[in-house]
């Protein structure tokens, strides 16, 4: 996935900087960076691996090298940014959230024009360097980011650091959040006078911002380009008509606390398990979440079924306080148990429904139900707080798969039709036959007692938009691309 956070203030801006990034450092594990603009040093930048260690230590002692009152820093998942450009636009700096599909297409075509392209290791190219190299085909900043819309297939919201303010443009189909936040404090000067400090930032959470004094202000809407400055922000392109917003940032990647288009995580994750506990006719002794993100979900189901929650799997903080896990199979199987500690005493003898917000290979999720059981876990229920997924979503790197058969549901679909992609759209359904016998074989691979996932309907009543405004690819194939389609750019 990956999340990003800028800020431009009347003061010097390193230490929101620091950490309101820190504050996106649950949604990405591979790469970070930090991006300062002053008028006489100019632009300071570090990048750094995060595969080994966290955002805070790797920053943190070289936080004295940044200086200037705007700057940038981004989580990623993909590829090292910030970049730092120079162009007949000017200097800049950008980062990016983006899953871009075709871009060794986009890559031909700009070397076909003798546009330099930077590898980088394993032959991959940095798609943050490509989404520049488009920005500098226009003739302003609007009009290159319309072409990076138009060009790519996937999903890109950027931010642009420039001499004169941030610019922060959100994906044409809005797939991945921006949030705007405010604040102004009130400090005394060296000469003892009380100034009003201001300032603007931009993040993918709203998590950012409370600590750091910020009150949100509003989220850009699709395709909306704006400008920051420290006083204000100006439109430079209105958003778009059509939503397409990703609803996994509600089930899964989502910090409880932030909210998107307006709607709080936990809130739509304990509404959604309320609903699936007040329909759900099992006999249990307690309700448990698998942290973190089954945690919300849980304590709904709790209140919906009246079945008593209680921890009776927790998460070792200490050293495993991030959702996301490394690239290595293997080492994501460890880090997966390492993560979680069964308590033991509350399991035995006991009928445990565990709540969980999804199931990708399945390999988690039957080890944890193995360790239940031999816990004294006399039968372990599982409830899902997303529907099956039943494709691989080309719009948002939220897993490591890098095929479709890497999910569960397309193994089952293939040993049961000899064609993975057979009868897709009877298998994700709700309820239909086919729906109905790969979720009783999912259970039965993984070793539980019962499975049930919450239905697509109740997901989209939980966010409460319109489904038209949702992005539910990855459950039933809906999708929309924007490429070629006039309503956006006229």
């Amino acid at each position: 996935m990956g999340g990003f956070f800028g800020t431009i203030s009347t003061r010097d801006c390193v230490n929101d900087l620091f950490y309101g990034t820190d504050y996106n450092s649950h949604l990405g594990t591979k790469r970070a960076g930090l991006v300062t603009f002053d008028k006489e040093k100019g632009f300071s930048r570090s990048i750094h691996s995060l595969e080994r260690d966290y955002f805070r230590s790797k920053f943190e002692d070289e936080l004295h090298d940044f200086c200037g009152n705007q700057g940038l820093g981004v989580i990623s998942d993909t590829d090292p940014q910030p970049i730092i450009i120079n162009s007949h636009l000017g200097r800049y700096a950008v980062v990016t959230v983006a899953k871009i599909n075709n871009l060794r297409e986009i890559a031909d075509e700009l070397l076909a024009q003798r546009m330099h392209l930077s590898e980088q290791s394993a032959n991959n190219l940095n798609q943050t360097e490509l989404v520049a190299l488009i920005i500098n085909m226009g003739s302003t900043f609007v009009e290159g980011i319309n072409m990076v819309y138009r060009k790519i297939k996937g999903s890109c919201s950027m931010l642009i650091l420039t001499e004169d303010g941030i610019i922060a443009a959100r994906d044409v189909l809005g797939r991945t959040p921006i949030v705007i936040g405010k604040k102004e404090t009130h400090q005394l000067s060296p000469i003892g006078t009380d100034d009003c400090v201001k300032a603007f930032a931009v993040s993918s959470e709203t998590t950012s911002f409370p600590n750091l004094d910020y009150k949100p202000v509003r989220d850009l809407g699709p395709g909306e380009i704006v400008r920051l400055k420290a006083d204000g922000f100006e439109v430079l392109q209105p958003a778009f008509k059509r939503c397409q917003i990703c609803s996994f940032l509600w089930v899964y990647y989502g910090f409880p606390a932030s909210n998107y288009e307006g709607i709080n995580t936990e809130f739509v994750r304990e509404k959604n398990g309320r609903m699936m506990g007040e329909k759900d006719d099992i006999e249990a002794d307690l309700v448990c979440g698998i942290p973190d993100s089954g945690v919300g979900m849980a304590l709904g189901y709790a209140e919906g079924s009246g079945i008593p929650y209680k921890r009776a799997v927790l998460k070792y903080t200490p050293t495993w306080p991030r959702s996301f896990t490394p690239g290595n199979q293997s080492r994501r199987d460890l880090v997966a148990k390492m993560k979680l500690i069964p308590n033991a005493a509350l399991l035995k003898d006991q009928r445990v429904v565990f709540c969980d917000d999804s199931i990708v290979r399945g390999t988690q999720l039957r080890d944890n139900a193995r360790e239940f059981i031999q816990n004294g876990a006399k039968e372990v229920h599982v409830r899902i707080s997303c529907p099956p997924l039943v494709y691989g979503c080309p719009f948002i790197g939220f897993t490591n798969s890098k095929s479709d058969l890497e999910l569960i549901t397309r193994r089952i679909i293939r040993d049961f039709e000899g064609d993975d992609k057979a009868k897709l759209d009877q298998y994700a359904k709700t309820d239909s036959p086919e729906y109905k016998r790969m979720v009783e074989e999912i259970a039965r691979r993984l070793g539980l007692t019962s499975l049930k996932f919450a239905h697509i309907e109740d997901l989209i009543e939980s966010i409460g938009l319109p489904k038209s405004q949702v992005c539910t690819h990855c459950f039933d194939g809906s999708s929309y691309d924007q490429q070629g389609d006039g309503e956006f750019f006229g």
